[in-house]
C-alpha cells in the first residue's frame, strides 16, 4: 500500500510530539520542534522551491500546539497555537501561490510593506476575538466570563473590529479608550487589558507583527491618566443600621433565591462563593463550612464559621435537598445565578439600594463602628488577602473561633438585636 504523499499526521500526534525534529504532514508541511515546552519552539513550517528563484525556501505558518502532558493543567490561548488544519489550510493556500508562479514569501513582505494581508493571513480583530475566546473558554471556571469577555470587546471595539489585526496600532487603540477612559474608568481599564490579550494572542500565531499597542507601562501610560487616579464607582449598599429591616423583609420572601441571599449575608461571603456551595462542603455538627481554592478569590481554602441562624436555615433547605448544590437552579446540576438575587431585589424594590455584594460593605462598617473586634478578625471573616507579605508570612491560624463569635454577633444584629457582644 502506497505511503500518504498529504495528511500523514494526525491532531493527537501533533499534540502530544515532544522529541526535536521536523514531522512532515506532506504537501511541504511541517511540525518543526526545537523546544517541546515552548510555544515558539513549536512551529509549522512549509517548504518550497521557488518558482520565482529556483531555491528551496522555508515559510513559517504560525506557532504550533503544546505537547499535552498533563490533563490537568489548562492550556492559555498564548500556548494553544496554530491547529493541525488550519496549518493545512495555510499550506494549501500557499502550494497554490507557488502552483501560480509565485513567492509566497515574496507575496506576503510585499502586501505587508503595502499595509494590506494576504488572503491566506487576512484577519481582523473581530477574527482574533472570535479565535481567542474559543480557545480561553476551556481555562474559564464561570461559562459568565466568555459572555462578558465578548459583550465588553463587542460594545466598545465595533472601530477595530473589522480592521485587518495587524493594522491595529496605538491611535486605533486609544480611539477605543478614549471614549470611556474617565467616565467608565473601571470599565476602561478591563477593556484595555483584554485587547492587550487578544493582540499578544495574534501575534502568538503570526497574524500581526511589532509591539503590543494595548500594553500599559511604557506606552499608554504616557498617554492616560493612570486609572487608580480616576473616580471608581463602588458597590450599592445599605447602612448596617438598616439591614435588620431589611432581613425581615427578606425572610417573608418563600424564593429560594431569598434563602440564597440570607445566607450570603449572614456569611459575609462573596456571592459567587455562596452561590456554588455545595453540601459536602457544609458540616452541620461543627457548624462550619469549609470552601476549597478553586473557589475562593485568593485561591486558598477558607472556613467560614456558621451561627445558628446559618446552621437553622440550612437545616430548613437539607430536608428537601435535589442537589449537591445547597442552592440549584432550575436545572438541578447548576447552582442558582446572580441573576435571581438582583430580580429579588428588584421584585422587593431594593435595586436601587443595594446589591448582594454591598453587604459585605455593611458587615465591614458594622464591625468597625458597633463591636469591639480586631481589624484582624474582621479581615479574616471577609477572607481578604494580606497585602503585608511580611505579615501573611508569619500567620498561620484563621482565627476561627474569634470569628465564630463575631458571625453569631452579625446574625444577632440582622435579627435585630445590638450584636456588639465581643
Amino acid at each position: 500500500m502506497p505511503a500518504r504523499t498529504f495528511n500523514r499526521l494526525t491532531a493527537r500526534e501533533v499534540a502530544n510530539a515532544s522529541d526535536p525534529g521536523r514531522y512532515a504532514d506532506g504537501g511541504g508541511l511541517y511540525l518543526h520542534i526545537t523546544q517541546s515546552e515552548d510555544v515558539s519552539g513549536r512551529r509549522w513550517i512549509f517548504r518550497y522551491t521557488s518558482p520565482v528563484t529556483g531555491k528551496i525556501r522555508e515559510m513559517g505558518l504560525g506557532a504550533a500546539e503544546r505537547p499535552r502532558k498533563s490533563a490537568r493543567r489548562k492550556t492559555t490561548p498564548e500556548e494553544a497555537g496554530v491547529s493541525l488544519a488550519s496549518a493545512r489550510e495555510l499550506a494549501s493556500r500557499a502550494r497554490a501561490t507557488v502552483k501560480a508562479g509565485l513567492d509566497p514569501i515574496q507575496e506576503r513582505n510585499a502586501a505587508r510593506a503595502k499595509g494590506q494581508l494576504e488572503q491566506f493571513e487576512r484577519k481582523t480583530f473581530e477574527d482574533a476575538v472570535a479565535a481567542f475566546l474559543e480557545q480561553m473558554e476551556v481555562s474559564w471556571r464561570n461559562a459568565k466570563h466568555r459572555q462578558q469577555w465578548h459583550n465588553t470587546l463587542a460594545t466598545y471595539c465595533k472601530p477595530i473590529a473589522s480592521l485587518p489585526v495587524d493594522q491595529i496600532g496605538t491611535e486605533e487603540v486609544l480611539g477605543v479608550l478614549r471614549p470611556i477612559w474617565q467616565s467608565k474608568p473601571e470599565t476602561a481599564s478591563r477593556l484595555r487589558g483584554r485587547i492587550e490579550r487578544v493582540l499578544s494572542f495574534a501575534k502568538t500565531l503570526e497574524w500581526r507583527e511589532g509591539p503590543n499597542p494595548a500594553v500599559w507601562r511604557g506606552s499608554l501610560d504616557t498617554v492616560l491618566p493612570k486609572p487608580d487616579k480616576l473616580s471608581r464607582g463602588h458597590h450599592r449598599a445599605l447602612p448596617y443600621a438598616e439591614v435588620p429591616r431589611f432581613m425581615a423583609e427578606l425572610r417573608e420572601q418563600e424564593a429560594l433565591s431569598a434563602r440564597l441571599l440570607e445566607f450570603t449575608i449572614l456569611t459575609a461571603c462573596r456571592t459567587q462563593e455562596t452561590m456554588g456551595a455545595k453540601w459536602e462542603e457544609i458540616d452541620l455538627e461543627s457548624a462550619t463550612w469549609t470552601i476549597p481554592p478553586e473557589r475562593m478569590k485568593a485561591r486558598r481554602q477558607h472556613r467560614v464559621p456558621l451561627s445558628s441562624a446559618a446552621i437553622a436555615l440550612l437545616v430548613s433547605l437539607r430536608d428537601a435537598a435535589v442537589s449537591e448544590y445547597v442552592f440549584p437552579g432550575r436545572n438541578h446540576h447548576r447552582p442558582l445565578s446572580n441573576m435571581t438575587m438582583l430580580a429579588l431585589l428588584d421584585r422587593m424594590g431594593r435595586r436601587g439600594d443595594t446589591t448582594a455584594h454591598g453587604f459585605r460593605s455593611a458587615f465591614s462598617d458594622w464591625c468597625s463602628e458597633q463591636t469591639d473586634f480586631s481589624a484582624e478578625v474582621r479581615e479574616m471573616a471577609l477572607a481578604h488577602t494580606i497585602k503585608n507579605k511580611a505579615e501573611a508570612a508569619y500567620r498561620r491560624g484563621d482565627l476561627l473561633e474569634k470569628r465564630r463569635e463575631l458571625m453569631e454577633a452579625w446574625a444577632a444584629w440582622c435579627a435585630g438585636g445590638d450584636g456588639s457582644q465581643t
